[in-house]
């Protein structure tokens, strides 16, 4: 596996990491020792950076990261994520930056993984009530202490992140990027780029709809909610793949191949995060970064999405209005 740096901040991670919420959360039960293998596997095929989160389970995904990686911790990097609030049991009521709360957050996630230093640490959505210069000196603090190497945030805006970078150097910002969530090319990239800060696109095959191998959605499943899943929007959005999926053909790749191979010709310090549950599909994930785009390439991708452009909101109306801009 290509290796590539976050921005500026000397942290070295493979080309292509591994979300991990899907194993535990969101996408429908799932087999916990089918994803601890599936976790090992990725280690064996060169995958150095997993992602995680308190939220995703809530707790039970740590749980797994921890247990599955704890034999090779010193080859990977691992990242989990502060900031929502829970309520009982373990439901999602908002969000919570205050530094008490940070702190016992990375007490139990240092825990739950079973790891002494946390390799970068989000937090997760931004809070309103907390000044980001708050967070960010609060995590400072824990780095000087030892309990976290890196601070990172996530959908967090352009202001945003120049406030938190001024007190505490920002490693990493993870927020939705892929061929049908382009916001960030606005104002988020440059900033980055100006303030040599590495940039994580989650969901970057878009939670598996740019696969174009995506069936019906089970009740449980949070996507079923998601404007761009249902309705009017999802079939103009199945129109966009299908003409992905004859240009991936004539390009030799599979589609999730071509949308992950496009992130990583954007710039070089992104590093993309799709997650699975089947090693098939882990294989077909990491075979991107061995995929070259041409400009002529990269022209026929944009020609392809210009003629039917993707349709719906990315989050349904509360899940949005987290979202910092």
């Amino acid at each position: 596996m290509k290796k590539r740096t976050l921005g500026q901040s000397g942290l070295e991670v493979s080309a292509l990491g591994l979300g991990c919420m899907g194993m535990s959360w969101a996408y429908g039960p799932s087999d916990r020792d089918q994803c601890l293998k599936l976790l090992r596997d990725a280690v064996d095929l060169g995958v150095t950076f997993f992602d995680t989160a308190e939220v995703y389970g809530p707790f039970t995904n740590e749980e797994l990261v921890g247990e599955a990686l704890k034999p090779v911790r010193d080859q990977v990097v691992i990242a989990t994520k502060f900031g929502f609030k829970l309520g009982e049991p373990g439901h999602l009521t908002g969000v919570n930056s205050r530094p008490d709360h940070i702190r016992e957050v990375v007490d139990a996630s240092l825990k739950r993984l079973k790891i002494d230093e946390i390799d970068l640490l989000y937090q997760h959505r931004v809070d309103p009530d907390v000044p980001i210069e708050d967070v960010a000196g609060t995590v400072g603090d824990l780095i000087t202490a030892g309990k976290v190497k890196h601070f990172g945030l996530s959908e967090a805006s352009a202001a945003t992140i120049r406030k938190a970078h001024a007190v505490q150097k920002v490693t990493a910002l993870q927020s939705e990027y892929s061929l049908w969530t382009r916001d960030p090319e606005a104002d988020i990239l440059p900033t980055l780029e100006d303030l040599g800060i590495g940039f994580v696109p989650y969901s970057p095959l878009g939670r598996g709809f740019l696969t174009g191998t995506l069936g019906e959605l089970a009740g449980n499943d949070f996507r079923a909610q998601n404007p761009r899943f249902t309705g009017d929007a999802k079939a103009q959005n199945v129109r966009a793949v299908d003409a992905l999926k004859a240009l991936a053909k004539s390009k030799g790749v599979t589609p999730a191949q071509l949308a992950l191979a496009w992130l990583l010709a954007q710039k070089p310090w992104i590093v993309p995060i799709p997650g699975t549950r089947h090693l098939d599909r882990l294989k077909e994930n990491i075979a991107s970064a061995e995929v070259d785009l041409t400009p002529a390439d990269l022209r026929d991708i944009e020609d392809v999405i210009a003629k039917t452009g993707f349709a719906g909101d990315r989050y349904a109306p509360a899940s949005l209005a987290m979202v910092n801009r």
